[in-house]
C-alpha cells in the first residue's frame, strides 16, 4: 500500500510502501513516554520504499535497555514524531500511524509489550464518547 505522511505542520513529508497487515500497537513504557500517550501505533516501511518528499527530520538517538540504538525522527518545528529506525543499516522505518494520511486503513493486527499496557486500554467501550469538543 502506498502511503503519504507528514508532521503536524507539514514541514516534513514522506511517502512509503507498507504492508497494512503489519500495523502494530506497542505498550512499552518508552513508547508511552515518547508519545505522551498510552501506546504507540506504527507500521514498518523498508529503506528502499521510504522517501522524504520535503524537509529533514531531527533525530533523537535513544539507547534501549539492551544497548541497541534507535534513531527517532521528529519535526523540529512542531515536534511531531515521524518514525523510528535502527541507528545503523539495514533500516526499517517504523512509521507513526498518526502522521499517515491513510491511517484509517491501518488497523492494528498485533500488540506488543502487553505487560506494560495501562489496564484501561483493554476496553474503551464504556468511556463517554463525544463527536467533537
Amino acid at each position: 500500500m502506498h502511503v503519504h505522511g507528514s508532521c503536524h505542520c507539514g514541514a516534513v513529508r514522506y511517502e512509503a510502501e507498507i504492508d497494512p497487515e503489519r500495523t502494530t500497537i506497542c505498550h512499552c513504557t518508552d513508547c508511552q513516554a515518547l508519545t505522551g500517550s498510552a501506546y504507540r501505533v506504527s507500521v514498518p516501511a523498508h529503506e528502499g520504499s521510504f522517501r522524504l518528499v520535503a524537509g529533514e527530520p531531527a533525530i533523537y538517538l535513544k539507547v534501549g535497555d539492551s544497548g541497541a540504538k534507535r534513531a527517532l525522527g521528529f519535526c523540529s518545528a512542531c515536534g511531531s514524531p515521524l518514525f523510528a529506525t535502527a541507528a545503523d543499516a539495514p533500516k526499517v522505518y517504523n512509521l507513526r500511524v498518526g502522521g499517515i494520511a491513510e491511517r484509517a486503513a491501518l488497523v492494528p493486527r498485533r500488540q506488543k509489550w502487553w505487560r506494560s499496557a495501562l489496564h484501561w486500554t483493554e476496553d474503551l467501550a464504556p468511556i463517554d464518547k463525544r463527536e467533537t469538543e
